[in-house]
């Protein structure tokens, strides 16, 4: 076929793939998805969430639970968000062989639900004392902490407000006379700092609105000890874009993340299972006789056999793995065009052209690969659009069951972990709808663009 007839065809195709409008949408949506996998690093806002989503260290800055941001657009109480303090006030004062290093973070609140915690990180060398307290704008000051600490090389130490100084904000109450049977137990420091005191033990505190000057001192005792950097973290109680689930993971990051396994599964099952399927039916429509009839009696055996049971057992007995779930899928899978080829096949069969390439000589293999197969090439084009979405539904079924492979991030997994960490039953609904949407749309893209192919590649389908 030369260039020129390829472009016409090409072109024709095109002519025709406009009218279908469901098509179109395919591909666009299509389109969306292929974007985000070239431009997902860019796009994740946590850059390493791929390697280190079961590291459960690499999410522990993260509010645990939090819904996403943009809700605070449709409720009256506006929630904190998570935010780091970059503004910072740096002061060094010498007392002889003492070093104090003075840092002041601000932070302007102006919500109605405090945040979760505070969190502080410093890197460096050595032994350091770190006292902390916060200026209210009430003119109260907090005492938060006074803990000596060791730095040790190319790491750093973290301090999280809410659990190391419970004791503290409980010594501001009694003060204050304001901790009416308040205890550890029941006490949220946050709630505390970021409240006006008359209400400060109550379970719906008023909060306290401003600017909170958060002052952190740290004390070097010899001239090696040294502090390289310092950074302090609002977890807030909504974060990112689609929020975070209980073990503080980023949910927007595991669905950009999922975009790739997806189309992997889908595209690749596709791919292997339809070309052996298309191959099989071709070979059974040509070879006839007792070889078809063999070959469909394996066909039958196959189609009979269910695929969802055969990989629940395939995926316990063996150690779950993303490359043995798609090779079960495609040994499986390739039974859908058989049928529909080798009919085809059998049309093709009594072309001239082939009874002439066969009385010239021409090997079986030759006029089935070089004859045959190029025609239902569009055919299998069409078939392998509409396979994706079965094969990408498959896998995160097995997912939800917890036999899919845990060492990657699919939708399916996402969905596993909401299920197991009980999202439903804490309302916790952007931990369920966002996976669940993906391969919603997923599936929707290409089913349309599968559809549109087959309403202009089927004869009988084809409409003018």
């Amino acid at each position: 076929m030369r260039l020129g007839d390829i472009k016409n065809s090409i072109k024709d195709f095109w002519k025709e793939f406009r009218k279908v409008k469901s098509g179109l949408l395919g591909l666009v949506l299509l389109g969306l998805f292929l974007f985000i996998l070239f431009f997902e690093p860019l796009l994740l806002p946590f850059s390493e969430a791929n390697k280190r989503w079961k590291d459960i260290t690499y999410w522990e800055d993260n509010p645990a639970s939090a819904a996403p941001e943009w809700i605070n657009l449709f409720t009256s109480k506006k929630r904190a968000v998570s935010q780091e303090l970059e503004e910072s006030r740096l002061e060094e004062k010498n007392a002889g062989t003492v070093r104090i290093i003075e840092e002041t973070f601000v932070y302007d609140y102006r919500y109605d639900v405090a945040p979760s915690d505070l969190i502080f990180k410093a890197s460096g060398s050595g032994n350091v004392t770190v006292i902390m307290s916060v200026e209210r704008p009430d003119g109260q000051k907090i005492d938060l902490m006074r803990k000596p600490m060791e730095i040790q090389e190319g790491k750093e130490i973290r301090i999280a407000i809410d659990k190391t100084s419970k004791s503290d904000v409980l010594n501001f109450l009694k003060k204050l006379n304001a901790l009416n049977g308040v205890t550890t137990q029941t006490l949220k420091t946050t709630d505390i700092i970021f409240s006006k005191i008359e209400n400060s033990v109550s379970f719906t505190p008023d909060p306290l609105k401003g600017d909170y000057r958060i002052l952190v001192s740290m004390i070097l005792q010899k001239e090696s000890d040294r502090i390289d950097s310092t950074s302090m973290k609002v977890a807030g109680r909504v974060q990112g874009i689609l929020g975070t689930d209980n073990s503080k993971r980023d949910i927007w990051s595991g669905v950009l993340a999922g975009v790739k396994w997806a189309l992997l599964i889908g595209l690749l099952t596709a791919v292997i299972s339809v070309s052996i399927g298309v191959i099989y039916g071709v070979m059974s429509a040509y070879l006839g006789g007792w070889k078809d009839s063999l070959m469909q009696r394996i066909f039958e055996i196959f189609i009979s056999v269910p695929l969802l049971p055969v990989l629940i057992v395939m995926s316990a007995v063996f150690k779950p793995s993303i490359w043995v779930i798609i090779l079960i899928m495609s040994i499986f899978y390739w039974v859908g065009p058989v049928k529909t080829v080798r009919s085809m096949g059998l049309q093709i069969k009594e072309e001239t052209y082939i009874e002439a390439s066969r009385a010239l000589g021409a090997s079986n293999a030759r006029i089935i690969f070089k004859h045959m197969v190029p025609l239902l090439i569009p055919y299998a084009f069409a078939s392998m659009a509409l396979y994706v979405p079965g094969a990408i539904v498959v896998e995160a079924t097995l997912s939800l069951l917890g036999l899919g492979d845990p060492t990657i991030v699919t939708w399916g997994q996402l969905l596993q972990d909401a299920h197991s960490g009980g999202a439903m039953l804490s309302g916790m609904w952007w931990w369920v709808v966002p996976p669940g949407l993906a391969i919603a749309l997923m599936g929707m893209t290409f089913a349309f663009v599968g559809f549109a192919m087959d309403k202009i590649l089927n004869p009988k389908l084809k409409t003018r």
